[in-house]
């Protein structure tokens, strides 16, 4: 079991929107299913897998090649850990030597269309991100201690 992990499900706040302004929309234990579940499906990586994975299988070193920085052991790790939560389905070939395919299971096909709300979204502003950032860059430039906690 991954660290951190609770082996059985624990009892969060819902996420229901009652019509309250609550920024705390779950539970902020680390024991919180909601919570581990947001934690494992928006690293970087999986995002990454869910996305390449629409619509096709593809093979180990397929998505390796396709991740640009993703190491062996962080991509092995990553594909475990989204099998285990019922996005990803492996199936591996009895052949010599073994081919393995990874796939977006029906669970994960509902998670790639939400993620390609998010890309679609942060396309439409990204220019107002990148004024943003230049606007802040020079505030910070001109005024550090005004920029620190």
């Amino acid at each position: 079991m991954e660290e951190g992990t609770s082996e059985s499900p624990s009892h969060c706040e819902s996420t229901v929107d009652h019509g309250d302004a609550d920024p705390f929309q779950w539970d902020t234990r680390e024991d919180c299913q909601v919570r581990q579940i947001l934690d494992r499906i928006a690293d970087k990586w999986s995002l990454l897998v869910i996305a390449l994975l629409d619509n096709r299988r593809l093979r180990f070193t397929e998505l390796r090649r396709e991740i640009d920085g993703v190491s062996q052991r962080m991509l092995t790790v990553t594909l475990r850990s989204l099998e285990r939560d019922g996005m990803v389905k492996r199936t591996v070939y009895p052949v010599v030597p073994p081919r393995v395919e990874y796939e977006l299971t029906s669970l994960g096909r509902t998670l790639h269309t939400t993620i390609q709300s998010l890309v679609t979204w942060t396309e439409a502003h990204q220019e107002e991100i990148a004024a943003a950032r230049t606007a802040y860059d020079t505030r910070a430039a001109e005024a550090p201690e005004a920029t620190t906690p």
